[in-house]
């Protein structure tokens, strides 16, 4: 029997043009003492898979150190729950690229992919793919979250260009 997550990790990531600037959000669910923990961020010019890997890797970068948590991440983005799940282990094993060959291209993003993996191996981490827009709330959240650091930066921006 697998024990139940400690935590359950929601992550989103969003980007307005691809690349643009993008946000990322992510919500921490503590089930045994019902803690609620929210984290945003953002980078002025990004692409949506960025945001996306950034939102796990901060998410499990936010839990208290020295203890292996059970985690249980959710995502609406299928390239991080199967770049986790079935890409990742070989990616390691050819060094972070694609192909066997010295030449092959190196897999995209692998300074996020290498931080998360490191990431994901202190804790026991299960993984769940949910379908973005659908009523999910804490993907709807996490959703609203990334936007609203999209919006800020814009504002940010406009506010720069203004003085």
């Amino acid at each position: 029997m697998v024990d139940e997550p400690e935590v359950f990790l929601y992550t989103d990531g969003a980007c307005s043009g691809n690349p643009g600037p993008g946000g990322w959000g992510a919500l921490l669910k503590h089930p045994k003492t019902k803690s609620i923990k929210t984290l945003s961020g953002g980078h002025p010019q990004t692409t949506n898979n960025r945001m996306e890997l950034t939102a796990a890797i901060e998410g499990l970068r936010s839990l208290k150190p020295g203890k292996r948590w059970r985690v249980h991440l959710v995502s609406d983005s299928e390239y991080v729950i199967r770049g986790l799940t079935e890409w990742i282990e070989g990616w390691v094993a050819k060094d972070w690229r694609r192909g066997t060959k010295r030449d092959s291209s190196p897999v995209k993003n692998a300074d996020l992919w290498k931080t998360l993996y490191d990431l994901t191996q202190r804790f026991d981490m299960t993984y769940e793919h949910v379908r973005g827009h659908r009523g999910h709330p804490e993907n709807e959240e996490c959703d609203r979250l990334a936007t609203e650091e999209i919006k800020a930066m814009r504002r940010r921006a406009k506010e720069a260009r203004a003085d």
